[in-house]
């Protein structure tokens, strides 16, 4: 018999897998190589399930107490592996079971057909049903199965709601629950037409590997790939992903691509995916690398750390892993210009008190301006002489300066320069510069591809290296960012830096990380501030939603230090003696300095905590609450998150009060918004907010105190 089958691994199955002893699963991959290798074998064990709903499910015998249930195809060669269990309980899974390729979507879908109430008893007496105004023909065109129309046109509440699309395929629960929020159906069946593209195939072969099959459907080349997937972490994220993003992943652009998304959609995931894909491309017997990079040194190694997850050694090893400044340094330093970057606070405030005594009196502008003129206009647009500052756009500064007044600022900019040269000393982006040229000079780089993460924090100097570091070409730069969560640097315009993503921008919306009620909590504090798309356009939050819904935060002020302390310590033995792991907590305050007097505060109260370091990855084995700045969280998840201390003068700075600059003072602030935005984005189930002291700044924005 001649007959080669191609099998493939559920969702549900993996997950049922992943719970299994060692031993369990192993039998199951005996059973699979046994079947690969003779599907018509005695052995096989194929046996009807007299009651199924679904007469193409069959089961096999794993051993003596477990069953696999299957989808045995009545034309083609693909056999589909949905569940594994204890003998009744397989049995008991499989008895509603529908299994059929939809006819709208192309997609192979498994879904639990039930048939104790109807169209006609709502659940709720008066209560309308949640779509009324959605036509049939517009559900089935999204993906509901049509023999589920009756019970979902019987649901009447979003307590019924939620189960209803767990049993649904991811996306097709997705669009219900963005409906329900708000979502028009005509702008959901355009993002699916957009989305889709070709028609729906009509066979399971070819099911189970349309975007939407494999985001619920591993098709196993051989038992190796499979023994991998089991031996890895025990993630899902790393083999089923979603749709939208596996679109982003695997489609081969003609340039650069930028991708847009509020936290928790996504971002990472598909571009530590994308990444993967890039590297296994790569022409043999070529030194050919795949760049990842980022701002931070420590979400570079939570990239790494991702990527060893789910790249082989082979394509592991063409990737390489690092955040921007420390590639310069490490470049330049190969070429003999080992840079000093200028990172130390203290020292930069005593070489700009000597720039500025070079200030005309009459000048009137203080610190704070100069050092935002610096970053901002000097840095930001590389400007080396007093030429080409007279010369400079200063748009969007809110301080106007004539030619005298210009020149007498060049003064005091020119002379930091100078003294960051007497000292030794170098700024990021003038040491990004000096890399530019020398590549730009015909230095060859390994490059074919980038793949940039978290980019709303890079500035413009970084766009025009990363630009020269890879040819133009196709999949050259994969950007991912989000300014909402910009809290590091000023806005960057793609196009001014010599990246054109016309044509090649996504945007991620549905938020699969953090619950509705934190998501519309950490929103409200951007409200009415204008964030840009990095194209120099604006972006925004409309669309964005989570389809995890949980309790509101939790908002608490004080009128001490010492009570604050106390609240939080009596919270966090509350969440111990639910049953909750404090090592699944997090809390952050704005500064270093505030988080040792939190730590001691907490300490001597008896709670055990762990420090996230400023460098390095998190070690999740040792136990206590997380502490950690603001900063330090980004690209990090807890079950909750504590924001402590948000106090007036604290979030934001009190010192930032002085800047005269009114546009500069509104940025610094929408900036500071960010910060909380992300610092509450981390929280998987609830965030907690506290403060002492008369007021806090959240006051006003969030809703009222509990």
């Amino acid at each position: 018999m001649n007959f080669t089958p191609n099998i493939a691994v559920s969702r549900d199955c993996m997950s049922s897998l992943f719970r299994m002893p060692r031993a369990r699963q192993e039998k199951v991959l005996e059973f699979i190589r046994r079947f690969t290798e003779r599907p018509d074998s005695p052995g096989i064990n194929f046996e009807k399930i007299r009651d199924a709903r679904d007469k193409k499910l069959r089961s096999v015998r794993i051993d003596d107490a477990y069953r696999g249930i299957v989808l045995h195809p009545e034309t083609g060669n693909t056999y589909v592996l949905l569940w594994v269990d204890h003998h009744d309980d397989a049995y008991a899974w499989a008895r509603n079971r529908s299994c059929s390729v939809n006819p709208y979507t192309g997609s192979l879908q498994i879904f639990e057909v039930r048939e104790e109430r109807t169209a006609a008893e709502p659940a709720v007496a008066d209560a309308p049903p949640l779509f009324a105004g959605v036509g049939d023909r517009h559900l089935l065109k999204m993906g509901v199965p049509e023999e589920l129309l009756p019970e979902l046109r019987a649901l009447s509440t979003e307590e019924e709601l939620q189960p209803f699309a767990e049993r649904l395929p991811t996306e097709v629960g997705d669009y219900l629950t963005l409906m329900h929020l708000g979502t028009p159906p005509e702008e959901i069946l355009r993002h699916i037409e957009l989305e889709r593209g070709a028609a729906p195939v009509a066979d399971i072969d070819s099911a189970v590997r349309t975007d939407e099959g494999r985001s619920r459907f591993l098709v196993v080349e051989n038992e190796e790939e499979l023994r991998s997937v089991l031996n890895s972490p025990l993630e899902l994220w790393r083999v089923f992903l979603h749709p939208s993003q596996r679109r982003l992943v695997e489609r081969d652009w003609s340039g650069p691509v930028r991708v847009l998304g509020g936290a928790g959609t996504g971002k990472t995931v598909a571009a530590v995916h994308r990444a993967c894909r890039l590297a296994r491309a790569l022409p043999p017997g070529t030194d050919d690398r795949v760049l990842v990079t980022t701002f931070t040194v420590n979400l570079a190694s939570d990239l790494a750390a991702n990527l060893a997850r789910i790249c082989p050694d082979e394509a592991l090893e063409r990737v390489e892993v690092v955040n921007l400044d420390r590639w310069v340094y490490r470049f330049l330093s190969s070429r003999g210009r080992t840079p000093n970057y200028l990172f130390d606070e203290a020292r930069r405030k005593e070489l700009w008190e000597d720039a500025i005594s070079l200030a005309p009196a009459e000048t009137g502008l203080s610190e704070s301006f100069f050092r935002d003129e610096w970053e901002r206009i000097v840095l930001g647009q590389e400007i080396s002489s007093e030429e080409e500052y007279l010369r400079a756009d200063r748009r969007g500064r809110g301080i106007p300066l004539d030619e005298r007044r210009r020149r007498s600022v060049w003064r005091v900019l020119a002379r930091f320069r100078e003294l960051l040269a007497e000292h030794g000393l170098c700024e990021p982006d003038d040491a990004m510069r000096e890399a530019r040229t020398i590549i730009e000079r015909g230095e060859r780089l390994p490059y074919r591809s980038i793949v940039v993460d978290e980019a709303q924090d890079l500035g413009p100097s970084a766009f025009r290296l990363l630009r020269a570091m890879v040819p133009e070409g196709p999949n050259d730069l994969f950007i991912a960012g989000d300014a909402h969560q910009r809290i590091y640097r000023h806005a960057v315009v793609l196009s001014r830096c010599g990246i054109s993503v016309a044509g090649r921008s996504c945007k991620l919306l549905v938020n699969y990380r953090t619950t509705e009620e934190t998501r519309r909590w950490a929103a409200s504090l951007l409200e009415g501030r204008r964030l840009d798309d990095l194209e120099g356009g604006e972006d925004d939050l409309n669309g964005y939603r989570s389809l995890l819904r949980g309790q509101e935060p939790l908002l608490k002020g004080f009128a001490t230090f010492d009570e604050e302390a106390d609240f939080l310590a009596s919270f966090l033995r509350e969440v111990e003696s639910g049953g909750e792991r404090l090592k699944d907590v997090c809390l952050v305050v704005r500064s270093r300095a505030l988080l040792d007097r939190y730590r001691e505060a907490l300490a001597d109260r008896g709670v055990p905590l762990t420090r996230l370091e400023a460098e390095g990855a998190e070690d999740r084995d040792e136990d206590g609450v997380r502490t950690a700045t603001m900063h330090r969280v980004k690209g990090l998840e807890f079950d909750r998150m504590i924001l402590a201390g948000v106090c007036e003068g604290v979030v934001p700075p009190k010192s930032w009060r002085e800047r005269e600059d009114p546009r500069m003072l509104e940025e610094l602030e929408t900036r500071e918004r960010s910060l909380l935005h992300v610092a509450a984005t981390r929280a998987r189930t609830r965030v907690v907010a506290t403060w002492h002291g008369e007021s806090s700044p959240l006051l006003g924005i969030v809703g009222r105190e509990e």
